[in-house]
């Protein structure tokens, strides 16, 4: 503030006395006539394998996505969740701002995901899960996994979703690209929300175990044919499209 007001700062080579001045990052800014460089943002697109935990540290992971990156990059975050289980497209940046903005519900950015799940997912499922379901309430999230030889789970229907403990609504997704083959069925869902292990438990919800699931897009930005566990930098034209 006192360096500002007693002119020793410039931008574009005028000198700034007022500290509320908007500038967007493409300004030449001094002090004392010396430049001041503009910190650089990078964004990087992983396609995540499975078995990687989505952390940039966690002494109890075995693997984190971190692995998969060079020590040069080692800087980044990933940007929101998806488990170890699930593959596909995975940002990592140190721009806070853009993740905040892919992250954050307010600004519904859409992401969809490849996903397979065990028996047949009928349309009053496909249904149901599209209009939202309760989830996040005092059932375990270790139950999602198989625990019989069957292919369908049994709902929980020892409550109703109003009972749940904690339990909130999943906002409205779309379900497309229905294939079912007499034992799995295979679709695509785009959702905007990224809670916890979401789309396993809202699967889980209508009695269906999730066997593979992996995210293909975010936003405007596909994963397109890159392959599994290498990454790429994103051009300055893709993360706009993120903006």
């Amino acid at each position: 503030m006192e360096i500002i007001q007693a002119g020793r700062v410039k931008v574009n080579g005028r000198i700034v006395k007022e500290p509320s001045m908007p500038v967007d990052g493409s300004e030449e800014i001094t002090v004392d006539n010396q430049k001041i460089g503009a910190k650089e943002y990078t964004c990087v697109m992983l396609n995540k394998p499975a078995g990687y935990t989505t952390t940039k540290d966690d002494v109890h992971a075995q693997k984190t996505v971190m692995d998969l990156l060079p020590s040069s990059m080692r800087h980044l975050a990933p940007v929101g969740r998806l488990d170890r289980d699930s593959e596909g497209l995975l940002l990592l940046t140190n721009d806070g701002e853009l993740a905040y903005r892919l992250t954050h519900p307010k600004f519904h950015a859409d992401k969809t995901y490849l996903v397979r799940v065990k028996g047949e997912l009928t349309k009053p499922k496909q249904a149901k899960i599209e209009s939202g379901v309760f989830i996040d309430g005092s059932s375990s999230n270790r139950t999602l996994g198989p625990q019989t030889g069957h292919s369908v789970l049994k709902p929980d229907t020892r409550r109703s979703s109003q009972e749940l403990a904690g339990a909130r609504k999943t906002a409205p997704c779309r379900i497309t690209e229905v294939k079912y083959n007499g034992t799995d069925t295979e679709f695509k869902i785009t959702l905007n929300e990224g809670r916890k292990r979401q789309i396993r438990m809202m699967a889980k919800s209508v009695g269906h175990y999730v066997t593979y699931l992996c995210r293909l897009s975010m936003g405007k930005l596909q994963l397109g044919d890159l392959p599994k566990g290498q990454w790429r930098t994103l051009t300055k034209q893709e993360v706009g499209l993120l903006k």
